[in-house]
Parts: structure tokens; sequence; C-alpha cells
């Protein structure tokens, strides 16, 4: 046997059980398109925590953005296929928060809600895990397109 067909050989033994994991264009696409058809993708916010022990302080991501008055907002999030905790996305003002993915009276946790807007100015996005565990999580900030009449 020739060098390269051994070379071609071993490649395609490498080849034969290919193994595929999300990819963060993958899941950054996939949680784009759960936005819905209705918004225009502006930015994403890929987030990894660890898990704490019951009693800690949860970890959590902070970004900061600019919004524009009189513009809808939709903050989306979703997990990993592989993530152990179930992301929840925040949104604050300078004062207080204005909007988020999980109630906390319900339990209930949202993929996505809308902001309008009312007053232009900085903003933070709050990511973190239910109940502390680990996870991986991507959020979206997208426009939502103003319907005609």
């Amino acid at each position: 046997m020739k060098f390269s067909q051994l070379i071609f050989v071993i490649i395609v033994s490498l080849n034969v059980f290919p193994v595929y994991s999300q990819t963060d264009k993958d899941i950054v696409n996939e949680c784009f398109k759960q936005a819905g058809d209705d918004v225009i993708y502006l930015q994403d916010f890929i987030v990894e925590l660890p898990g704490v022990s019951a009693g800690d302080r949860p970890p959590i991501s902070k970004k900061s953005i600019l919004l524009r008055k009189n513009i809808t907002y939709r903050f989306t999030i979703c997990n990993r296929e592989d993530s152990e905790g179930e992301g929840i996305i925040q949104l604050f003002d300078t004062r207080r928060m204005v909007g988020s993915s999980y109630n906390p009276k319900t339990g209930k946790t949202y993929k996505s809600f809308n902001f309008s807007c009312a007053k232009s100015g900085p903003y933070t996005i709050f990511i973190s895990f239910k109940e502390g565990k680990k996870g991986s999580t991507v959020g979206i900030l997208s426009y939502v397109k103003k319907s005609l009449p």
C-alpha cells in the first residue's frame, strides 16, 4: 500500500462516525428563528456560567447596551442542548427591572419578551440560570418591525 493510499484510508476511517455538536453560529441562528418573522437581528449574547451550591449567590452575566426611544425590541433566550440550567434574560434601566423572560410569581419561563423603549439611554441585560444551575445559553436582541396599517 502506498503512503497516499494509507493516508486516504486513515482519513476515511476517521470520518466514519462524525460527531455533531451545536456551534455558537448554530445556536444563534436557531434562536433567531425562534424570535419570530417580524424581527431584525441586532445582537447576540453567548453566555456560559458555572453552577453553584445551595445557598450561594448564582453567577450572572451583565451586558450594557444603548436603546432608542420609540423602538420596540424583542429579547429572546435559547438554551444549548447540553445546558443543565434554564436561562433567564432580564432587562434593567438605571433604576429597576423593565422586562424579564421569567415570572417569579408563576414560576413560568418565556422564550421572549418585547420591550417598547420610552426613553433613549443605557440599559443592562442580565443573563442567569434558574436555581443557580450550570448552563450555556444565547440571548438575542432584535428590532421588532412595525406592521403596516
